[in-house]
């Protein structure tokens, strides 16, 4: 039996955790607009180049563009994206590894959402772009990391 189709019930989310657990990876996948998959696209090869591609993998199951808020959807492991939040490939990739981050501490059964652990997960985001930043060898993605880092050293959740 492979990955759950959905991550909801107890024996769904365990199931998940324990091919995880046995390096699962999914092949993710990216659904939208040709504008919104080569965003998309674009972002990607940033969370490559930081080193997280695999990790994002194990958690996230595809990226799909929607109209609405952008959110994780936990039972599909999948992450909704509407337009202008992949407008910025640098802060598209940063935001894809705090929903990874959120997907993570919901198949640990860890609480993933609120105060603490959004805190938690806007560091991540943070650590991400920090590491971004020292391995890209981008001018202006360095220049955007630290645009972005100096804008979250102002955040209410640090």
């Amino acid at each position: 039996m492979g990955f759950p189709k959905r991550i909801y019930t107890l024996d769904e989310v365990k199931k998940a955790g324990e091919l995880v657990e046995k390096g699962y990876k999914h092949r993710l996948r990216v659904k939208g607009s040709p504008n919104f998959k080569r965003k998309v696209r674009q972002a990607l090869k940033l969370v490559k180049t930081a080193g997280f591609y695999n990790l994002l993998r194990t958690y996230i199951r595809s990226i799909v563009e929607i109209d609405g808020l952008t959110q994780l959807r936990e039972a599909d492991a999948t992450i909704w994206a509407n337009k202008y939040a992949v407008e910025n490939p640098v802060d598209a990739a940063s935001l894809f590894m705090q929903k990874a981050n959120h997907m993570r501490q919901y198949l640990e059964g860890k609480l993933y959402y609120g105060g603490a652990a959004e805190t938690r997960s806007v560091q991540r985001r943070i650590d991400f772009l920090e590491i971004l930043k020292k391995k890209s060898r981008k001018k202006e993605v360095k220049e955007e990391c630290e645009r972005l880092l100096r804008s979250w050293s102002e955040s209410v959740f640090l």
